[in-house]
């Protein structure tokens, strides 16, 4: 069984009327777990109803920075935090990329995010674009998580690695210009290392320029079992000892 650590299935990116096929056709791709993270803080209850609703599903709860300068805790209240399906804070971070301008926002409901998932001791799910050194001066170590699809330095990767955190490959990792991610991918260590399809994002080769979906998976998959030099079929065994290690709440 693979996991896709990072899917959105309810965003408003999404057309979430379809998912019981989606999830249907990951079952049959052997992708038996997906984890539904939010970014818009109006997706949290329907993110919530759907891991409520579906065994396999399970939620990371968090605010995208680019909406930032919501106040996380008008959406991250108790409730939704101590939920039973709820494994961690995601996905939050920084991203320069498109909104720089909104740099201090960003870091103020960052940092609010943080403070979120050490009162509640979940693990977090970090987005990071063109924000590599603000992004390590905050997580200074005193938190633990997962990088969600990685394709920052390995500049950054050794620093994270320190930390204690987790690494994400997503079909980017199979990508035919990306061949230093897989350098990357090649460093970091088996053991601290998920996959995800950040779904409808991102599908890998031979998929590319589709609607990504869970599924799909399982070539990004493929990919990382070649650069590690591992039969798929160990890698597979050892991603779901790993993501019980990320996420200590997830059921599997």
């Amino acid at each position: 069984m693979f996991i896709d650590t990072h899917c959105h299935l309810t965003d408003n990116y999404c057309d979430g009327t379809d998912n019981n096929d989606i999830i249907a056709r990951a079952m049959n791709a052997g992708v038996g777990i997906l984890v539904c993270p939010t970014a818009d803080p109006e997706d949290i209850p329907a993110a919530l109803k759907l891991a409520e609703n579906n065994k396999n599903i399970f939620c990371t709860i968090g605010i995208h920075p680019e909406h930032a300068p919501a106040n996380a805790s008008d959406f991250l209240t108790d409730d939704v935090m101590r939920h039973p399906r709820v494994i961690g804070v995601g996905e939050i971070g920084l991203d320069y990329h498109y909104a720089a301008d909104s740099r201090k926002e960003q870091i103020k409901l960052f940092e609010q995010q943080l403070d979120i998932a050490r009162k509640y001791n979940l693990p977090v799910a970090i987005h990071t674009r063109d924000a590599e050194d603000d992004t390590a001066a905050i997580l200074t170590g005193d938190i633990g998580g997962v990088m969600h699809c990685f394709t920052s330095s390995w500049g950054l990767a050794k620093k994270m690695l320190d930390r204690g955190f987790f690494f994400s490959a997503s079909g980017i990792l199979t990508f035919k210009n990306a061949p230093e991610l897989r350098e990357t991918f090649a460093k970091i260590p088996l053991d601290r290392i998920v996959i995800e399809t950040d779904a409808p994002y991102c599908a890998p080769v031979p998929y590319r320029g589709q609607k990504c979906e869970p599924a799909m998976v399982v070539e990004t998959a493929r990919t990382l079992a070649q650069i590690k030099g591992v039969s798929l079929s160990d890698l597979e065994a050892q991603l779901i000892k790993n993501v019980k290690a990320l996420y200590p709440k997830i059921k599997i």
